[in-house]
């Protein structure tokens, strides 16, 4: 009979354990409904490799706010982004966007460097400063053959 009660107690202190891990991952990565209010910009680049609907934006790397939504725009052939920014933080309107990776086996984020204009963007303002993904394969092709491109 002891058996079943030790079982019964690591049974339990596994469901306990495994409760306290989604609560946290709730709370990490705002799937709890915390999230605050936002409001949103766009971007278009000529390349988003690497950035999904989800993907952070950061600005000093720290993450405020994420890609709400990634198209193409048929017409100039660039990738369109739109994504929210927190409601408390202001950007400059000649601030720039762009992809940047957490390096070789990281993933991919907007980075949003400020600009020094005394006006803010508007919600639903668009970044006109913006750089694209660079591929890193290309890079290091470029390197290997010694190119100079």
């Amino acid at each position: 009979m002891s058996e079943t009660k030790t079982e019964a107690l690591v049974g339990a202190g596994v469901l306990v354990a495994a409760a306290g891990f989604l609560w946290y991952a709730a709370g990490v990565t705002e799937a709890g409904g915390s999230g605050g209010a936002s409001y949103p910009l766009q971007a278009s680049f000529r390349s988003a490799e690497g950035i999904s609907v989800g993907t952070d934006v950061r600005l000093a790397g720290v993450k405020i706010g994420s890609v709400r939504a990634l198209e193409l725009n048929a017409q100039s052939f660039r990738a369109e982004a739109t994504f929210a920014i927190s409601e408390g933080i202001e950007l400059p309107e000649d601030s720039s966007a762009a992809i940047s990776s957490e390096g070789l086996l990281g993933g991919n984020f907007i980075e949003i460097v400020p600009g020094g204009s005394p006006f803010n963007l508007e919600e639903g303002g668009e970044i006109l400063d913006t750089q694209g993904a660079v591929s890193l394969i290309g890079l290091l092709t470029k390197f290997v053959a010694g190119s100079d491109e």
